[in-house]
């Protein structure tokens, strides 16, 4: 997410579109054009994703857009801004930049590229897996796999995270789950059940990454469990229902690809994922951990404990709490500190000029900030987030171009502060009347 305004922001969105453009041979995907471009394609790509403040991506693309030109006509070169486009790298496991898949025949099995960076290295590799893709052609090997009911019932390796389900197992397994499932009921001889299956069975896999298997994906042979079928009453193929613990089944009435599947099915685990957690700065630790994980951290500096008591510091957490779980699906970090328990990163994010409560808005791969200049509230925060959300907000960066030193401090006890023990001065021996004269 980038999130930058204000005076810089013809720099930064040059730089967020400016690896490639209409005019180079390296065609931009997106979740919009990805699976009529690449997916239902018979042609090979070559997909790069990348980051546009990334480095090493900046470095590739001029290499990247010779060997597209030099590729043109024979086989396709993309690129995708996984930066902007988070769903679609997600899709495809991208944990950095820049990440090359190669997707050939079987277009649900991507495959890594590791070799060399430089436009020859990249057109050797493209040959090679051309190559590959036409030989399997010539002997008859389509690098596809086959659908329909003796598919589903081989066990193949592409559906092993399709879930079968019958009349005896799908009571166990779904009604008193935790987890959210997502069952495909088919037919064996619809066409549109086999067009849906290596869609369906691409999801699954992808899903259970993602979500660490809380959101299931399954199938039901509707001509052979009748009674599912006529439970659930099922008309015509293939039905697609959704199952949460405690609310009735809801039909998925979504696109019938890969990605659409799985955006649904995102969107299913952060609707039942409890809201990030709200953790006090109260170690070196805390700070990195939860920033470098996050693609944001919303760091607040609340008043003295003196200045508010309990009542009142639990009433600005409560705030942070409601926006934590408004902007759950943004899965940002959530941090809070003492007013002067971390004075050096006040100083590097500019806190301490507005007065407390404060809050702000880290982009740690950047050392970039954003501060909320509105109100404490979840209105005022409200509207800072949401600007943040979508690439708005006026942004700086942190002093020092890294966090300072974060010093330990003992972790909040929930009660109101105490003025600290002064000691007793003894005035018994001290002639006031003696000052006083002196004084006048």
């Amino acid at each position: 997410l980038l999130f930058v305004l204000g005076t810089v922001s013809c720099t930064l969105f040059l730089a967020v579109n400016g690896l490639y453009s209409a005019s180079d041979d390296v065609i931009e995907l997106t979740p919009t054009n990805f699976n009529k471009e690449v997916i239902q394609s018979e042609s090979l790509w070559l997909v790069e994703f990348y980051a546009p403040w990334c480095g090493h991506c900046q470095r590739l693309t001029p290499e990247w857009k010779k060997a597209a030109t030099a590729l043109k006509g024979v086989v396709k070169v993309g690129a995708v801004d996984a930066d902007k486009h988070q769903s679609l790298g997600g899709q495809y496991g991208v944990r950095g930049f820049p990440t090359i898949k190669i997707f050939g025949a079987n277009k649900n099995k991507a495959e890594d590229y590791q070799g060399g960076r430089t436009s020859d290295a990249i057109v050797d590799a493209a040959l090679s897996a051309l190559r590959s893709l036409v030989k399997d052609r010539l002997s008859g090997r389509s690098g596809g796999y086959s659908s329909g009911k003796q598919g589903r019932e081989s066990g193949g390796g592409d559906k092993k995270d399709v879930i079968e389900l019958t009349d005896d197992s799908f009571d166990k397994n779904v009604i008193n789950s935790d987890d959210v499932w997502m069952v495909e009921f088919y037919a064996p001889w619809c066409g549109h059940c086999k067009n849906l299956e290596p869609e369906w069975a691409a999801a699954a896999t992808e899903v259970k990454e993602q979500t660490k298997g809380k959101v299931k994906l399954a199938a039901v042979d509707a001509t052979v469990n009748q009674m599912l079928a006529s439970r659930y009453g099922i008309r015509g193929f293939p039905t697609i229902k959704i199952f949460q613990k405690g609310e009735d089944p809801v039909d998925y009435d979504g696109g019938r690809t890969r990605s659409d599947i799985a955006a649904r099915a995102l969107d299913l685990f952060s609707d039942n994922a409890p809201p990030p957690e709200l953790l006090e700065i109260i170690s070196e630790d805390v700070l990195k951990s939860t920033c470098d994980a996050h693609q944001l951290c919303i760091i607040s500096v609340l008043p003295h404990i003196l200045d508010t008591g309990a009542s009142g510091r639990n009433s600005y957490l409560d705030v942070m709490l409601k926006m934590a779980e408004k902007y759950k699906k943004k899965m940002w970090g959530w941090l809070w500190t003492e007013a002067g328990a971390q004075s050096d990163l006040e100083s590097s994010l500019g806190i301490g000029g507005f007065g407390y409560p404060a809050m702000a808005a880290v982009n740690a791969r950047k050392m970039k900030f954003a501060l909320l200049k509105g109100s404490f509230s979840e209105q005022g925060i409200n509207e800072f987030l949401r600007e943040l959300s979508v690439g708005r907000g006026s942004t700086a960066p942190v002093g020092g171009g890294a966090f300072p030193k974060i010093h330990s401090v003992e972790p909040w006890d929930g009660k109101d502060g105490e003025l600290p023990v002064e000691d007793d001065i003894d005035l018994s021996d001290v002639d006031l009347d003696d000052w006083n004269k002196d004084e006048l």
